[in-house]
């Protein structure tokens, strides 16, 4: 009886291993209509909201999304990395990643968030 128990065991982990290896990293690509006044990001992920706080600052800066799985931002004032990134995974609740975009950015550079949806 006890090999069965352990055999049960032994296959509840390895599908825990299986449906956990099947979640995808969400990944941030600064879009090529990026400057020093406007962040272009575009996600791997379908993502509901995407908000940035920049370096020093106290408040989140919604991002628009302009099309599917792209959010930009536009300033009057030099954009001052490193950003954090707050967003809404659908179904999933908030995530919050800090400092993922550094101040030296550069279109087409892709940045990982460490989070899996």
């Amino acid at each position: 009886m006890a090999s069965l128990s352990s055999f049960r065991l032994s296959v509840a982990v390895a599908a825990l291993l299986v449906v956990g290896s099947c979640a995808t990293e969400v990944t941030f690509k600064v879009g090529e209509g990026s400057s020093g006044k406007s962040l272009e990001l575009v996600t791997n992920v379908a993502i509901s909201e995407v908000e940035i706080k920049e370096k020093g600052g106290k408040d989140w800066v919604a991002l628009k999304e302009s099309s599917t799985n792209t959010w930009s931002l536009k300033s009057e004032a030099a954009l001052k990395g490193p950003f954090s990134v707050r967003f809404l995974v659908k179904n999933g609740g908030y995530r919050v990643v800090d400092d993922v975009i550094p101040e030296s950015f550069t279109a087409g550079s892709e940045y990982k968030s460490g989070i899996n949806v």
